[in-house]
């Protein structure tokens, strides 16, 4: 039996062990926080739950690249997933315009709907939504097929600027800003952010998305019971704090608890940043280290969360994206109404996110939680005001329908992820320069591997795909992409 220990119990590391699982590995998954899943976790306050990420997802329509993975993994029955609406799978308020579209699921519909509201751009949204599906006809793992020995070619498109690919296809200035939308809240910057992630982020929500039911928790469970049923260990309130090397390889890890873990292989599912401060010295060349420290970050987000008062605001069965003009911060936001088991017709939460830059909490670094401070608590009930204050120009009377809020800044997003300056979705990708924000799932130390957002894309579906990638590096190229092949033909 072959062992390996994955550091970090988030969404890629459970992933990641539960196919090694598969494949007849003991794994054992060490989690620095109280509760595992990271970005699935359900957090409560008062009694009431809230998820900490993963509002809104793609993957798992029929056929999806998500509903076979983990359909192979034997956790779709564990789940609970809501679809968003046919009609309105995103909305899109440009705010203080009174403009609000309601983009459907589905290509030809989507292509329909914004050639009714923009008739003389009608050819260039058909070309432009094809060349969106195309450049993700270009990753072979998206769609789950089996990567060539020789690797991957792209075209110019692929590797250019989203800007760029908007400019070649569409000419109305409004029409561009709406389909941009999801571009502030991906960490992408349009002049810089390759058109690759666009289209496969793009891709996934024309496609139709879906949130859980419920707890998003249920999912990071159901992994762990995968692992655990093969005989190994997810353990929460493990920090690793150091991993020794040998002779090029990872000979154990040790926790702050002061444990001692062994294994074969080791994952590392933690920020590259987070994986070098932990390692001993000699593993990485001081190059690789200057090269990792010097990727810039995505932006954070400030994020507020509200417990509504009982018959107040109506669910609402999509994410909706806000757009404002004018310099005031927040100029982009998106809120969802989480939806529980039997939803009704109201809401009981509501969870809005902001982006921010680090700059505005770089005051308090070096503060831990709970010890910021008086200045920190002001600046943080000023900036929730200004959210609030946002969101009262899409519901009027928010604050008398708010039983209690709260909000966690990018500290908090920092202190708790363990990502570099609280970055939503790690490293930037920048057309212009990918080769330094490029992570292999290999690394120079032989039986260590990468996975996470800040290997391939971010997300969900990036994060789930990366670690079918980190797998394979271990059992063999594309061994994992035919089991999921094979198991979903014979459910068939």
């Amino acid at each position: 039996m072959k062992t390996c220990v994955v550091i970090g119990g988030g969404i890629g590391g459970l992933v990641a062990g539960a196919l090694l699982a598969k494949e007849g590995y003991i794994v054992t998954v060490l989690e620095k926080n109280a509760i595992i899943g990271g970005g699935l976790q359900t957090f409560k306050r008062n009694g009431v739950g809230f998820p900490t990420g993963m509002h809104v997802f793609g993957g798992f329509q029929e056929g999806g690249n998500l509903r076979k993975l983990f359909g192979y993994l034997g956790v779709m029955d564990k789940i609970s997933l809501r679809p968003t609406d046919e009609d309105a799978n995103d909305v899109v308020n440009f705010v203080g315009e009174g403009l609000t579209y309601r983009l459907p699921k589905g290509k030809e519909r989507f292509v329909a709907y914004l050639s009714d509201l923009f008739p003389a751009e009608k050819e260039h949204i058909k070309a432009y939504v094809n060349r969106l599906f195309e450049l993700t006809e270009e990753e072979d793992l998206f769609y789950l097929r089996e990567v060539p020995e020789t690797g991957l070619s792209h075209g110019d498109d692929f590797l250019g600027s989203v800007n760029q690919l908007m400019d070649k296809y569409i000419t109305e200035p409004k029409l561009k800003s709406l389909l941009g939308y999801l571009n502030p809240l991906v960490g992408g910057l349009g002049e810089t952010a390759p058109a690759y992630i666009h289209a496969l982020l793009g891709v996934l929500h024309i496609n139709g998305t879906f949130q859980f039911e419920g707890e998003s928790q249920q999912l990071a469970e159901a992994l762990a019971e995968v692992i655990e049923n093969a005989g190994g260990q997810v353990v929460a309130n493990e920090e690793v704090v150091q991993i020794h090397v040998a002779n090029r390889q990872v000979t154990h890890v040790v926790t702050k608890k002061g444990n001692l873990y062994q294994a074969d292989s080791y994952v590392s599912a933690v920020h590259p940043d987070v994986l070098l401060r932990i390692i001993d010295k000699q593993a990485f060349t001081t190059a690789f280290r200057q090269r990792v420290q010097s990727v810039p970050e995505t932006m954070s987000s400030f994020k507020v969360f509200m417990k509504l008062k009982e018959n107040a605001i109506r669910y609402v069965n999509h994410p909706t994206f806000c757009l404002a003009d004018g310099s005031d911060w927040p100029q982009s936001w998106m809120f969802v109404t989480p939806p529980v088991e039997n939803q009704g017709d109201f809401a009981e939460t509501m969870v809005v996110i902001c982006p921010m830059d680090f700059g505005q909490v770089k005051a308090w670094e070096h503060t831990l939680t709970g010890h910021r401070g008086e200045g920190y608590e002001a600046w943080k009930q000023k900036t929730m005001d200004k959210v609030l204050d946002a969101m009262e120009m899409v519901y009027p009377d928010l604050r008398s329908c708010v039983a209690f809020c709260f909000a966690a800044s990018p500290l908090t997003i920092r202190d708790y992820y363990g990502n570099k300056e609280g970055s939503n979705y790690g490293f930037r990708k920048d057309c212009n320069n990918l080769m330094l924000s490029q992570m292999s799932v290999q690394t120079k130390v032989k039986n260590l591997f990468l996975t996470g957002q800040n290997v391939n894309i971010h997300g969900l579906c990036g994060v789930s795909l990366t670690a079918i990638e980190t797998v394979e590096a271990l059992v063999g190229r594309n061994v994992i992409v035919q089991k999921i092949n094979a198991s979903r033909t014979r459910m068939e």
